[in-house]
């Protein structure tokens, strides 16, 4: 059982699990604890099975498949530090790729990588590294725990590489994970990052970054999803605001919200996927201004201060990851939903994308976008 004392120093304990996925940003994050003394064991997720032709491609560009074991297994040799390999393929199987085909089923575009931070790494890794006997666990984040001696005791922030920050996919870690996580590259650029593992002598540093979803191959959704959803592939209507029958579709995983390209429509001004009803099947679509949207429910909300919000808060938020955050105010609406308005409409709200609420570069929390609501 883990504890962590109060005026504990980190420093004390030096058994870390690192999180190896054979990347740069990972590698780089055990050299660093190796400099700094600590007792470091490599684990590698397996996580998904690719298949055969893909697995060993060196254009597969993904943190899984046996390529990325390798690679992790190499620079684990390098640095002279013991590598495991971890099967969470049933978990993976449930908690991510479960939910993804649910989620594409309803109507909604949903963020597979808050799943597997959530779910994966800072709960079932977490869990095996306190097995390990390792006293925290480490990952390549672009983000950055600091700890103070204020109520809340440990803080999530921003990456030093604001182009890489990557602490908006971290909004559901709670003071107790937080107090077993390090992130050594959350102070570095990834220009600097490279630079440690070239003078490490690590092959991986001018290894490419991995793809956005690493279990669909190459960004292939509807090839992956007809084998598990063939459901939501039925034909359906493309119909306008007023409700009038456009054209037809094959099939709602097809689309997200703010889509253009694709809907095979005649029309004298561009035309936009402004939401989907997974019940008829259908999609709506209308003019650009119709995508700016101000207010919208957010369900499944966590505070990384582990406290549930009582009052309304002023924030900036984020609404997928590559979106500029805004200001917004957030009202509590149920114990674990909340109402966002944002001062400016912003373009395609989209209902399962995560909204991660930000304090300057401070992540405060986060939830799912549920629903449009004006």
């Amino acid at each position: 059982m883990w504890y962590c004392g109060k005026g504990q120093e980190r420093m004390k304990s030096k058994r870390v699990v690192v999180a190896m996925s054979g990347g740069v940003d990972s590698s780089v994050a055990a050299a660093l604890l190796l400099d700094k003394g600590y007792e470091v064991i490599g684990v590698t997720m397996s996580l998904f099975s690719l298949p055969p032709d893909l697995c060993r491609s060196t254009e597969l560009r993904s943190c899984c498949g046996w390529r990325a074991v390798e690679d992790a297994n190499e620079v684990a040799t390098k640095l002279g530090l013991p590598h495991l390999v971890v099967d969470f393929r049933r978990e993976f199987e449930k908690s991510v790729i479960g939910d993804f085909c649910t989620e594409y089923r309803r109507g909604r575009t949903p963020n597979p990588c808050v799943r597997c931070n959530q779910h994966i790494k800072f709960d079932i890794l977490l869990r095996r590294a306190a097995r390990l006997g390792a006293d925290f666990l480490a990952t390549g984040h672009h983000s950055r725990v600091v700890r103070t001696r204020d109520w809340i005791p440990y803080h999530l922030k921003k990456g030093k590489d604001r182009a890489k920050d990557q602490s908006y996919f971290l909004y559901t870690l709670t003071q107790h994970q937080l107090s077993h996580l390090l992130m050594p590259i959350g102070g570095l650029t990834k220009k600097e990052v490279r630079e440690v593992a070239r003078k490490k002598g690590l092959r991986v540093a001018g290894k490419p970054e991995s793809q956005e979803v690493c279990f669909v191959p190459q960004g292939r959704y509807p090839d992956f999803l007809r084998e598990r959803i063939p459901e939501a592939f039925q034909p359906g209507p493309i119909l306008d605001l007023d409700g009038r029958l456009l054209g037809e579709h094959q099939g709602i995983v097809h689309f997200t919200v703010g889509q253009r390209r694709g809907l095979r429509l005649s029309s004298s001004r561009p035309l936009y996927v402004i939401s989907i009803d997974p019940t008829d099947h259908a999609v709506i679509v209308g003019p650009e201004d119709a995508l700016l949207r101000k207010q919208f429910l957010a369900s499944d909300v966590s505070w990384v201060s582990g406290e549930r919000l009582k009052d309304k808060i002023w924030v900036k938020a984020k609404i997928r990851y590559q979106h500029k955050e805004a200001e917004a105010l957030v009202v509590p609406f149920t114990p674990d939903k909340v109402v966002v308005t944002f001062v400016e409409p912003q373009r395609a709200i989209t209902p399962g994308q995560s909204v991660v609420f930000y304090s300057r570069d401070e992540v405060l929390g986060g939830g799912i976008i549920d629903r449009v609501v004006a």
